[in-house]
């Protein structure tokens, strides 16, 4: 790998592996263990943002307190664990890092998914040899990349932060690429409407509605 060659890094769900119907189904059977009414998925899409307990102070009108923080979060995973069992990759995923590969491009993950349960489902996809390197979260849940994303650049000797390109579903992605000096592309398949991610993203940073457009760009953007 060419230290001038350009780098994705790839965020997981909501992005890579398309689980928004695991997360709803996740989220409204943590809210029914405490009281709260559902959400749809347009609400979900229109207030989503992290950390994650200020988008839970967006459906409650408040913070939850630490007590119900740890009783949503841990409801939250034990259901996302069952629902996702029924998600797959994105519309053509397979094909676009197959490409980037072949073409020169390296490519990594970076999530806030729990790394131990990360590895062996990017490995059933049959997908991990197309990664330099695949990293979930190996803290507490509920914060943001940015942190996470200063190490894993770290950790890629050859990677040159400003020829990265991170591509999220999230305005996490586009804080926490700013963050590293590299640049990002949003995709709309995931946690945010397109509405919103236009109104939280920052300056320069575009927004696509599929991930072959988000891969066009990125070496567009690195041309």
């Amino acid at each position: 790998m060419e230290k001038h060659a350009t780098h994705i890094v790839w965020d997981w769900n909501g992005t890579l592996f398309h689980d928004i119907d695991a997360v709803i189904g996740a989220t409204n059977s943590a809210f029914e263990e405490i009281g709260l009414a559902p959400i749809t998925l347009e609400t979900y899409r229109e207030l989503y943002c992290v950390p994650i307990p200020r988008f839970y102070e967006r459906l409650m009108g408040r913070l939850p307190s630490e007590a119900e923080w740890l009783v949503m979060d841990e409801a939250f995973h034990r259901h996302y664990s069952e629902h996702r069992l029924r998600c797959g990759l994105a519309e053509g995923v397979d094909l676009l890092l197959e490409a980037w590969q072949t073409a020169g491009g390296s490519q990594s993950i970076l999530s806030m998914f729990g790394h131990d349960e990360l590895i062996p489902l990017v490995r059933g996809f049959g997908i991990e040899s197309r990664f330099v390197l695949v990293e979930g979260r190996t803290g507490p849940s509920g914060g943001t990349k940015s942190a996470q994303m200063v190490r894993h650049l770290a950790a890629l000797e050859r990677v040159d932060p400003g020829r990265t390109v991170v591509i999220g579903d999230a305005a996490d992605d586009a804080v926490a690429a700013r963050d590293v000096g590299a640049r990002a592309v949003l995709y709309t398949g995931g946690s945010h409407s397109r509405a919103s991610l236009e109104a939280a993203a920052l300056p320069g940073v575009p927004v696509v509605d599929t991930l072959a457009e988000a891969v066009e760009l990125a070496g567009a953007l690195m041309a």
